[in-house]
């Protein structure tokens, strides 16, 4: 759809300065020039907040998307006195838009406003320290319960020194709770990303709760309660940051967990599908089972046994099923036993709620915390004994995962197949959205990430969900945008696919590839940094070149990311090798990173349950599973592993593709217009000499 054009200006606003004026300010302030694709994007972000569209703007590096957005969105938030919700996918984006970014745009606009704005953040309930947990108000999480759940997802935003998580580097678990306890009797703010170094999740458990766990208006700490502090000042705000898994709660049935407003800014918009479908997928073991038994015979003082019963029933049923999806939904017997779960849990459920006759001196934090475990084992049950038809727009799989202790945990998961509807209707109809990424286009065209996000209904192209209260799905007005990039990418880097290999096999890494790497890291001097499609493969590659090479090949696990990518951007001959966290992200300008290799076409694993549901769906739609679901995919990871390459006007690199598919298939050349506009090439010695004048 073609971009917005600017808004008509408003009667009697003449005297309101503009955001091209505006965003001048806030560039000067930063030292730095005009771009014109920067004020482009403003002035469409403006239009489109004006006239209550939706816009897709796809603003590649370099551009400085986030004054883009920002400039307008705050603009918009003080004249109009209509609150703006700006999230973003990594905590590492929400850092600079919160940390320096909006504070500057803040104080930039301010003297050219009717008055300052004002800002917040806001993160999930369990982000936070709990100080009646921190003051005894609940009881210590017994030794189980530390080690039998889960690490909660993002937990590797918030990396621990080691110890529990990192054998060998030298604090231990209980070193991490000292160090939590201390850390929480003296915050300020009580958030994690405070914390420096960061624990694991283990141990962040014994300082924090989730927000069904707490006690709400009866406890006896309110007034100094961090969340509620946290939220008091989004409901006061113009701006609030906060992140896609707050965005993942409110799309998922809770909208109350972000303040009103009546504008949203997606940053990394291309993760959103992905982390609303994460947040809204959920799970049953044996595991969850026993963790709300012991927690309602501990604080609840109640006898569990027909849910142990049940448990053990469900045990016998799951244990020996198969991983992977269940395409034909649950077999019966194991609905009989997840119903067997669900019947003993909402029994469980009555009996752990506090007595309204009863006074107590003090809220019971046990109490809450029993009945919040026996909640969420009842509505995760509940789901999955649907009946089949009620369930037919539900993934179920079976997986398995071993902990560091070498147990097998069997865990049934339930996905929604499409996640486009909750989106629309909770996160976008009824206000103005901007939704912003360096890769939006795929393909060269914006739909199918607009039809992902339920801007746009077409079920032969993605499945297409009705959201809560719709009876048929629609879609919603929106335009798309690409406002370029200041690079010149024909100029400053060649795109080379190894044509002459043979295309990927099962094996982690054939001889042919690594030979190929070989001679392309020599080439470069070092300076590279390999995406691979599996942790096997990265692994195999960086042994190789260790024993081939005489350059450093650091490779993701060996440490913290943060501290692995500091080293890669310090030493030139340095290569780092690793998968889907380096995928996006990474951003180290300059001769550091001269080459990116990528090792195969990042396609879907073809038993990834909830992916291969939803290229079914499209299928049986009379559309192209393949192509709508596993090519789309791919597209995005490749635009983003590319995009690694340049990140400055001075880089000059090489992206290699040691996949021939990408020239040889037919969907090839949809894979390559996602990419950035490289100079194409397939000739080997070409490459390697142009590597090598690099490194000179």
């Amino acid at each position: 759809m073609p971009a917005p054009s600017d808004a008509v200006t408003p009667a009697g606003a003449e005297d309101e300065p503009s955001v091209d004026e505006l965003l001048d300010l806030a560039v000067g302030t930063l030292g730095g020039s005009r771009r014109d694709g920067q004020h482009q994007m403003a002035v469409a972000v403006a239009a489109t907040i004006t006239n209550g569209d939706h816009l897709l703007v796809q603003a590649g590096t370099g551009t400085g998307k986030s004054l883009g957005y920002l400039v307008p969105a705050v603009r918009h938030a003080v004249l109009e006195s209509e609150r703006v919700v700006v999230s973003t996918a990594t905590l590492a984006l929400q850092r600079q838009v919160m940390t320096r970014d909006l504070p500057l745009v803040a104080d930039t606009l301010a003297p050219r406003l009717p008055r300052r704005p004002a800002i917040a953040l806001l993160k999930g309930w369990h982000n936070y320290v709990c100080v009646n947990k921190v003051a005894g108000g609940y009881p210590e999480d017994e030794g189980a319960t530390l080690f039998d759940l889960g690490e909660h997802a993002g937990a590797a935003d918030h990396p621990p020194v080691g110890g529990a998580d990192r054998p060998g580097s030298g604090e231990s678990l209980g070193d991490q709770v000292v160090r939590v306890r201390a850390w929480a009797e003296e915050t300020d703010s009580g958030d994690r990303d405070d914390l420096v170094p960061g624990v694991s999740d283990r141990a962040w458990r014994q300082v924090s709760v989730t927000s069904m766990e707490c006690v709400g208006g009866k406890c006896p700490m309110l007034a100094e309660c961090f969340p509620e502090k946290a939220r008091a000042l989004a409901r006061e705000a113009d701006v609030v940051v906060t992140n896609h898994a707050m965005l993942g709660i409110a799309a998922s049935g809770s909208p109350n967990v972000l303040p009103e407003h009546q504008v949203l800014v997606v940053d990394e918009a291309h993760e959103l599908t992905d982390r609303v479908t994460a947040q809204a997928t959920g799970e049953l073991s044996i595991g969850s089972i026993e963790h709300a038994t012991r927690l309602a015979r501990r604080h609840g003082g109640v006898p569990t046994t027909d849910l142990d019963a049940a448990g053990q029933e469900l045990a016998a049923v799951l244990v020996p099923m198969p991983e992977g999806r269940l395409a034909r939904g649950l077999p019966d017997d194991a609905r009989a036993a997840v119903a067997a779960v669900r019947d003993a849990a909402r029994t469980l459920l009555s009996v752990l709620k506090p007595d309204p006759g009863v006074k107590a001196a003090q809220p019971d934090g046990g109490l809450k915390m029993a009945a919040s475990a026996m909640l969420a084992l009842f509505e995760t049950a509940e789901r999955m004994a649907a009946d089949p038809e009620d369930s037919r727009h539900t993934v179920l799989w079976v997986a398995r995962t071993e902990d560091r202790r070498g147990n097998t945990t069997t865990r049934l998961h339930a996905a929604p197949l499409a996640v486009n509807g909750l989106i629309r209707t909770h996160l976008l109809a009824g206000r103005s959205s901007v939704l912003t990424s360096a890769t939006l286009e795929l393909g060269g065209s914006f739909d199918p990430v607009a039809r992902s996000l339920g801007l746009e209904v077409r079920p032969d192209a993605e499945p297409a969900a009705a959201g809560d209260g719709e009876e048929e799905p629609r879609g919603l007005s929106w335009h798309g945008l690409d406002v370029g990039s200041p690079f010149d990418y024909r100029r400053q880097g060649i795109c080379y696919v190894a044509r002459r290999l043979p295309p990927p096999g099962r094996e982690p890494a054939t001889a042919a590839q690594l030979d190929e790497i070989e001679a392309l890291v020599t080439a470069a001097g070092g300076r590279t940094l390999g995406l691979f499609s599996s942790r096997r493969a990265a692994a195999a590659a960086a042994e190789a070149m260790r024993e081939r090479l005489d350059v450093p090949v650091l490779l993701q696990g060996d440490d913290q990311l943060p501290t692995l990518v500091a080293q890669f951007a310090a030493d030139e001959p340095t290569c780092l090798f690793g998968t889907l966290s380096l995928w996006q992200g990474v951003d180290v300008p300059g001769r550091s990173c001269s080459l990116v290799i990528i090792d195969r076409i990042p396609f879907p694993r073809p038993d990834d349950p909830v992916r291969s549901a939803r290229a079914d769906a499209v299928g049986a739609a009379g559309g192209n599973g393949f192509m709508a679901v596993s090519a789309t995919h791919a597209a995005l990871l490749l635009a983003q592993g590319a995009g690694r390459l340049i990140r400055s006007t001075t880089d000059r690199g090489v992206v290699a593709v040691l996949d021939p598919r990408l020239r040889t298939a037919r969907y090839g050349e949809f894979l390559a217009r996602s990419m950035p506009d490289f100079w194409p090439t397939v000739d080997r010695d070409a490459v390697l000499a142009a590597l090598a004048r690099l490194s000179a």
